[in-house]
């Protein structure tokens, strides 16, 4: 069983992320049961999604993922990296971006958004941590709309170099196909370049 959580705000692509990582998972036969929790706003609140994948007929009786059982979380935000790190395992990796984007409720509540501080928090916490410089890759691909997918290429690629979260369950190769079966085809070229630039920038990742 392999327990992934995907932790971002609202418009940045981790319903659709989510979909792509269980595609991966459901072409190779698992079962696969998906959940999203969202926020105070579709567009600017939290929204986290839920992946639990069993091979082998493993039985999944629950959508979503309890704390502590996280084998892998993408944050696609440092906040929200530390508000999704209760979930993750012992030994489980956290993947985070290196943009903070404050939610609606830390912009309401006018809180001081220290992002640094939040990615060596996670870096303390984590048994294995990545960080992803997703802005300047997306800016090499030419769109800042496929972080979501250089984070899920960045997941698969920390997996197999560190031998946590994933592991060496799912492949960029694997990652490709399904999301050329979930994405609309004239934006399957763009995405399929950011999965490309993300593999040469963590190249001898550890």
């Amino acid at each position: 069983m392999l327990n992934v959580l995907i932790a971002g705000i609202g418009g940045q692509g981790s319903v659709l992320a989510a979909k792509i990582l269980a595609q991966a998972a459901q072409n190779r036969g698992w079962q696969v049961r998906t959940a999203e929790t969202i926020g105070m706003a579709q567009r600017g609140g939290n929204v986290t999604s839920h992946i639990r994948m069993g091979s082998n007929g493993e039985a999944i009786h629950s959508s979503l993922v309890a704390h502590g059982q996280a084998d892998l979380v993408i944050a696609l935000e440092p906040g929200e990296g530390v508000r999704a790190l209760p979930y993750l395992a012992p030994n489980g990796l956290m993947v985070c971006a290196s943009t903070p984007i404050p939610s609606v409720a830390t912009s309401l509540a006018g809180d001081v958004y220290q992002a640094g501080e939040l990615l060596s928090h996670l870096r303390s916490h984590a048994a294995h941590f990545v960080q992803v410089d997703e802005a300047a890759i997306c800016d090499a691909v030419g769109s800042r709309k496929v972080a979501n997918v250089v984070m899920l290429a960045a997941a698969v690629i920390s997996s197999r170099s560190c031998q946590a979260g994933l592991g060496d369950a799912i492949d960029l190769d694997e990652l490709t196909r399904a999301l050329e079966m979930c994405v609309k085809e004239r934006f399957i070229a763009l995405n399929c370049s950011a999965i490309e630039l993300t593999n040469q920038a963590l190249s001898g990742v550890e």
